[in-house]
């Protein structure tokens, strides 16, 4: 296999890592106003990524990373197309960063409505905005090659709002949703365990039918694809995942519940990177345009060094990770909340 196509599939592993991963944090936080009756209910979701989800951040560092220095043309022409959409997933991220650290300072009631609210919208916005961004690369987008080198995207943050795009950002919204409230389910106990899944039960079946939709869309603009029977592969995967999920947490399995929503969203996501292989950015003003994966990469020597500093680096941090969860592996409960947060 060819570096450049190696590191392709590469960045496409750390970006499912990372929806796999913060995918669930994202569906907690939206979750804080469905859950939590009370400050205490509130501090016990938010307990259940305390210790992770900042680690679970670290994939989209990598990934960005990773894009820069494998695909640098690829890196320029997306950051330049999605720049208003990047600029308020930051945003958000922030917000929802600094709120977890600051709401427990115990400044008051507003003091901690206020934090409340920046990690619900700080938890909407990127899976959100995510998805909208994925499902325009697989559709295609127009650019055109610059005669001095480049990619010149030629359009607005409203072209990238079409149907296909907001269906794509629905449903990535609906599945992080989903595998959050099972995360919930699964690192608590009693009445908050049984208000998480019969929540993610009736949040599953609007998934489904959201998800299914996205990805006959998604099979139907890509008939003509050398690739189809692999997207077609990973879409029925990823589909079959989403209702074992919803039949797992229907039947109080919490634990296979949530692994086949991280393989539902493992394999949405493989279907993407196969429909834009052997792009990474279809062109929808003429196919000739398109970005190609040899056309973005860095040089044989860029990459060949890359590939040995991931062979020796990726065990580490995944190693770290594993630790991390086994460690924080125990359910939380309401009792675990100190008495004086009920106040806040």
């Amino acid at each position: 296999m060819e570096l450049t196509t190696l590191w392709f599939f590469i960045v496409g592993a750390f970006l499912i890592g990372y929806f796999v991963l913060d995918g669930f944090d994202f569906g907690v936080g939206m979750s804080l106003p469905f859950l939590g009756k009370d400050n205490t209910d509130r501090r016990v979701i938010i307990n259940t990524i305390g210790p992770v989800w900042d680690l679970n951040e670290t994939w989209l560092i990598v990934a960005g990373a990773a894009i820069f220095a494998a695909f640098p043309e690829w890196y320029a022409t997306m950051f330049s197309g999605f720049y208003l959409a990047l600029l308020l997933i930051l945003v958000a991220l922030i917000l929802r960063g600094v709120s977890f650290e600051y709401r427990h300072q115990g400044k008051g009631k507003n003091w901690t409505k206020w934090f409340d609210q920046f990690i619900f919208w700080g938890s909407v916005l990127p899976p959100l905005l995510w998805g909208v961004a994925f499902a325009n690369l697989a559709q295609g987008m127009p650019i055109v090659p610059m005669e001095r080198g480049g990619w010149l995207f030629e359009g607005t943050l409203l072209t990238l709002l079409n149907p296909y795009g907001l269906l794509g950002g629905l449903a990535m919204l609906l599945i992080t949703f989903t595998h959050g409230l099972v995360f919930v389910a699964l690192k608590t106990t009693g009445e908050m365990r049984d208000n998480a899944r019969a929540l993610a039960t009736k949040a599953g079946i609007v998934t489904i039918v959201v998800g299914a939709a996205f990805l006959i869309w998604t099979i139907m603009q890509h008939l003509d694809s050398d690739m189809i029977w692999l997207i077609v592969t990973a879409s029925a995967v990823a589909a079959v995942a989403l209702i074992t999920a919803w039949v797992a947490n229907l039947r109080g399995r919490e634990g296979w519940a949530f692994t086949g929503n991280a393989i539902a969203i493992a394999f949405v996501l493989l279907a993407i990177f196969l429909a834009l292989f052997p792009n990474v950015m279809p062109s929808n003003i003429d196919p000739a345009f398109s970005m190609s994966i040899e056309g973005a990469a860095s040089s044989p020597k860029t990459l060949e060094l890359m590939t040995w500093v991931a062979v020796f680096t990726m065990p580490l941090v995944i190693a770290y990770q594993a630790w991390t969860y086994w460690v924080f592996r125990r359910r939380i409960s309401r009792d675990a909340i100190p008495a004086e947060t009920a106040a806040h």
